[in-house]
């Protein structure tokens, strides 16, 4: 892997612990329209999928009298409030963004986040101008698990995904990385046999630096 130039990352549960986040404003929107669902519905339906899928999703489900656009601006302006109030970085983030820059990688952003939520996590997180390009799959016609939000980032670089490292959490985010090409880290917040489809199965980021550091990937 001597090639490898590009390391993408996800964000929701790779830079920042934000799936709780994402959990709570789920169930605290949703039960204010007379719905209830709880952190395992949210885990089974819609981690790592965009904020219109996870919207119409409920809609659907509870028939909601609910136009899309409503429901995920109430979910989105209760997750950029948590994350602006309790949002940390997850640990071994700032290691490895100093390695990757250290040894030359260009480095990227590709999430299901809205912008909001980008905006939020990198001035929370004291990230701003660490990534070159940052892509939300709401600008691309299919969000995870499909590539699209990959291969666009990998395009607008000028990086063939085969020349690209992509670290992820959830096995929508998986399955879009592989479907795109691109050599797929997963590092799942929990244990499903199904994750190994990507390259790696780690358990944190410190077993990512480790990873890294033992020339498993090649620095340019």
């Amino acid at each position: 892997m001597n090639d490898k130039e590009l390391f993408i990352f996800d964000m929701d549960g790779v830079l920042i612990d934000s799936e709780p986040f994402w959990r709570q404003a789920q169930i605290q929107v949703l039960k204010l329209h007379g719905a209830h669902i709880n952190i395992d519905d949210c885990i089974e339906y819609t981690m790592g999928k965009r904020i219109d899928d996870i919207a119409k999703l409920w809609i659907d489900h509870f028939s909601l009298s609910l136009n899309t656009k409503k429901l995920s601006e109430e979910i989105l302006d209760k997750t950029v409030y948590l994350i602006e109030q309790f949002g940390e970085a997850k640990e071994g983030i700032y290691e490895l963004i100093q390695l990757l820059k250290r040894s030359n990688y260009r480095i990227a952003l590709a999430t299901s986040s809205s912008q909001p939520i980008i905006t939020a996590v990198i001035d929370k997180l004291e990230l701003n101008g660490i990534f070159e390009l940052t892509l939300s799959a709401d600008v691309v016609i299919n969000g995870k698990p499909a590539p699209d939000v990959y291969l666009e980032v990998c395009n607008q670089m000028n990086v063939q995904p085969q020349n690209a490292i992509a670290l992820e959490d959830s096995f929508n985010g998986v399955c879009a990385a592989v479907s795109a090409g691109i050599t797929t880290i997963a590092i799942p917040e929990f244990y499903d046999d199904r994750f190994k489809i990507a390259n790696y199965r780690l358990s944190y980021i410190n077993e990512v630096l480790t990873l890294m550091r033992t020339n498993s990937f090649s620095y340019r």
